[in-house]
């Protein structure tokens, strides 16, 4: 476990051997269920973990986009990195590009999966909504009444499963890759999701951001699924904002490119890592 500065406890594993990579899983209020996407990472020593709030770490607040950098810094702390490689995933990608821009010096390189960028939410928002009913299809009327009514455990996780489900362009099997993420079923932190979006909304769109993207001088892919049915032209102003980027576009790929195209995920970030191998040469075994 990783303790916190204020005594909050994290649930963390790392796992393999070569460039340090610290895996953020999404939500906010989620918890980890990227150890198939750490899988792909040849290479790399990955370090996974569930936020404050989550899965299998300490279910207490706060719940802010601060609290949540800092609590990325002690699992760094904790694993004895010097730098690392931060690889986040939706809101988790926000997080690691928050995180190197605040600890620039302790990041060798971000990978941002299918993040939303940096502008307004309202920009992407609206079409993604649309898209989430569309795929929904027949299961928007019993996806509307879960989530209108208090709901038992197993109720809870029926309504994650069928929103999660539209996160994959392959309809016929996105139930069977829902029920997966779902499975350990560990609880949804909507309090802790509710709280850190408030909190993230007014970074978002604003000259400032902009401007520290412009001026991080650490190297960046950003991957997305070509099918993802959050706009990919939310991203566009991220790519244009970052001096040292790449960007993989995953063609019949949704939300989650790792499971729906693994062979094109592992190439684009073993790419990458390897690119960054020789700065850790000195740490590697």
């Amino acid at each position: 476990m990783v303790v916190t500065d204020d005594g909050v406890r994290l649930w963390a594993i790392r796992q393999g051997e070569g460039v340090p990579v610290v895996i953020c899983h999404g939500g906010p209020g989620l918890w980890d269920t990227l150890e198939d996407l750490a899988g792909l990472l040849g290479g790399a020593a990955t370090h996974r973990w569930d936020q404050r709030g989550c899965g299998r770490s300490d279910r207490v607040g706060p719940w802010t986009v601060a609290r949540s950098v800092a609590d990325l810094d002690a699992v760094r702390r904790h694993f004895g990195l010097p730098r690392m490689v931060v690889l986040g995933h939706s809101w988790g990608a926000q997080l690691a590009l928050l995180y190197a821009l605040e600890h620039p010096e302790r990041v060798s390189g971000l990978v941002y999966v299918s993040g939303t960028g940096i502008d307004d939410e309202a920009t992407w928002r609206p079409g993604f909504v649309r898209m989430m009913r569309e795929r929904l299809g027949p299961d928007l009327a019993r996806w509307e009444e879960l989530r209108d009514r208090p709901r038992t455990e197993a109720e809870e996780r029926e309504m994650c499963v069928l929103q999660w489900s539209v996160d994959f362009a392959d309809r016929q099997r996105a139930p069977e890759h829902a029920r997966r993420m779902a499975t350990p079923w560990r609880g949804v932190n909507f309090a802790c999701n509710a709280e850190i979006g408030a909190g993230l909304a007014p970074l978002l769109g604003t000259p400032r951001l902009r401007a520290a993207c412009r001026e991080l001088d650490v190297p960046a892919l950003i991957v997305d699924g070509a099918e993802d049915i959050r706009p990919r032209r939310s991203v566009d102003s991220l790519e244009r904002a970052l001096p040292r980027v790449t960007r993989t576009v995953l063609e019949g790929a949704g939300h989650l490119p790792w499971t729906e195209d693994p062979d094109g995920f592992r190439t684009a970030t073993d790419r990458f890592l390897t690119g960054l191998a020789p700065e850790f040469a000195a740490e590697l075994p």
